[in-house]
């Protein structure tokens, strides 16, 4: 059910991909997280009532009373909601589609490699990939946090929130390579594995907007994970990320048997 070469050799071809990732995360979070003084919140929030429309649609919001609710308010509503998402993306493409589009695959069930360790193999690379993300995110945001402004981050809270953007991303993740499994043709799979997570984010941010766009939040799976609510401690919040957990896990194990059953022409 698993094949330890390949999920090296596919481990090792992320790498790259996995750096750039982790240095934009790590310029992005460590700026914002320095940014935060209570004392001049006001003036943060002035920017946030300037261009309201702009900065809700990227999910920033004003009046945050507490560090993790600042970085709830300037972290979780766009930058570390779309670079896990562009890795799942890519990876969720790569690790299945890529080798059927090109043929590939015919080399690997050529082995003695069950095609269900095949397919279980390079969704535990994509898993592995998604759950560093998150772990370097976490542990980046708690160093920044704790080191700038001791005994104010409510690391309890701060979990919280990057278990539900894991959640979200595991999600986005799971439809990723549900479409790399159904489609035979790399470009269909691409579309869309690609296509439903950005046109669900660019719907969010429009029912951010408010106003008569407000509906569209009950059609977006993003409004299943509330960074302001979860934090607060809603029931509503806490149900939406294991929603979305529970979603995530039986796309894994429907794209397993999809591929499992698929015709390969090999």
């Amino acid at each position: 059910m698993f094949n330890l070469t390949l999920y090296k050799k596919e481990l090792k071809g992320l790498v790259k991909t996995l750096v750039i990732i982790g240095a934009v995360l790590t310029l992005y979070v460590s700026v914002i997280i320095t940014m935060y003084d209570p004392e001049a919140m006001a003036l943060l929030d002035g920017y946030v009532e300037m261009l309201p429309e702009l900065m809700a649609a990227v999910g920033m919001s004003a009046g945050a009373t507490s560090l993790v609710g600042f970085m709830a308010s300037y972290l979780y509503g766009f930058l570390l909601l779309i670079m896990p998402m562009v890795f799942a993306v890519l990876c969720g493409n790569k690790v299945i589609a890529k080798y059927v589009d090109k043929g590939s695959m015919v080399c690997l069930l050529a082995a003695p490699v069950k095609r269900r360790a095949v397919a279980v193999t390079q969704l535990a690379v994509l898993l592995s990939g998604i759950v560093m993300i998150a772990v370097y995110t976490t542990v980046l945001e708690l160093a920044v946090a704790i080191g700038s402004f001791p005994g104010e981050l409510e690391v309890g809270k701060l979990l919280l929130l990057n278990l539900g953007l894991l959640c979200l991303q595991l999600f986005i993740g799971a439809l990723c390579f549900f479409a790399s499994c159904l489609f035979a043709d790399g470009k269909y799979a691409f579309g869309a594995g690609a296509g439903v997570p950005a046109l669900m984010f660019i719907l969010r941010m429009l029912a951010n907007t408010g106003g008569k766009a407000e509906w569209i939040r009950y059609v977006t799976f993003f409004s299943l994970f509330n960074p302001g609510k979860l934090i607060a401690g809603s029931g509503f919040a806490i149900a939406g990320i294991f929603i979305l957990l529970a979603a995530a896990i039986g796309l894994f194990v429907g794209a397993i048997a999809v591929f499992n059953k698929k015709d390969l022409n090999i």
